[in-house]
C-alpha cells in the first residue's frame, strides 16, 4: 500500500506549482509560475517506473523478485533525488522568463518554492520504503499460481473419444482434452 500511495502522491505532486517568481521586462513586472513536470520529469517518471514494478513484484519469483524489488528501491530513491533538486531548481522560470522578455538573459526575481517538491519527495520515500520491504521480505510472499500453466504432457491418460457423439466430445473438453488431436 505504501508503494502506490507514493506513486500516487509523487504524480500528483509533480502535476502542481513548484516555484513563483516575477520577470520585469520593459513593459512592466508579470508572475511566471512553473509546475513540477515543468522543472523536472524525473520524478514523475521514476514514480511510474516504481508503479509498474509494484505490480511486477508479486508476479516474479525469486531472483526476478529480487530485481524488480531493487528497481522499486531504485526508482523511490530517485524521485526523492529529483524532487529535492528540483526544489531550489529556477532554471524553468528562467527560461519562461526568457521567452516573455525576448531576451535570453532575463531571468526571474522574487522567486518562491512552494511545498510540493518536498511532497513528491515524501511520496518517493514510500516508494522507497515499499521497495526494501520487498527485498527483505520477498522471499516469504506467495508468488503467483501456476495452476493454469499447461505441463508438457498431460496429467491424465485420455481417453478414447467417438467422433460421432457429440457428448463424447463435450466429456473430453471437461477434462482438458482437445477431442481435436487424434
Amino acid at each position: 500500500m505504501c508503494g502506490a500511495l507514493g506513486a500516487a502522491v509523487a504524480l500528483l505532486a509533480t502535476r502542481q506549482e513548484w516555484a513563483e517568481g516575477t520577470a520585469t521586462v520593459a513593459g512592466g513586472a508579470f508572475s511566471l509560475t512553473a509546475k513540477g513536470s515543468d522543472v523536472t520529469g524525473v520524478p514523475a517518471a521514476l514514480a511510474i517506473v516504481g508503479l509498474a514494478a509494484l505490480v511486477a513484484v508479486f508476479a516474479v519469483r525469486r531472483a526476478g523478485r529480487f530485481a524488480v524489488a531493487a528497481v522499486l528501491a531504485l526508482s523511490g530513491a530517485g524521485t526523492v533525488a529529483a524532487a529535492l533538486v528540483g526544489a531550489s531548481d529556477s532554471s524553468a522560470l528562467d527560461d519562461q522568463a526568457a521567452k516573455a522578455a525576448g531576451d535570453t538573459s532575463a531571468t526571474v526575481d522574487a522567486l518562491s518554492h512552494t511545498a510540493w517538491p518536498y511532497v513528491a519527495a515524501v511520496g518517493g520515500a514510500l516508494l522507497l520504503l515499499a521497495g526494501l520491504l520487498a527485498l527483505r521480505y520477498g522471499r516469504q510472499w506467495p508468488a503467483m499460481s501456476g495452476r493454469y500453466e499447461r505441463g508438457g504432457a498431460p496429467r491424465r491418460r485420455p481417453q478414447t473419444v467417438d467422433p460421432d457423439r457429440p457428448e463424447d466430445l463435450w466429456k473430453a473438453i471437461d477434462r482438458g482434452e482437445d477431442p481435436t488431436s487424434a
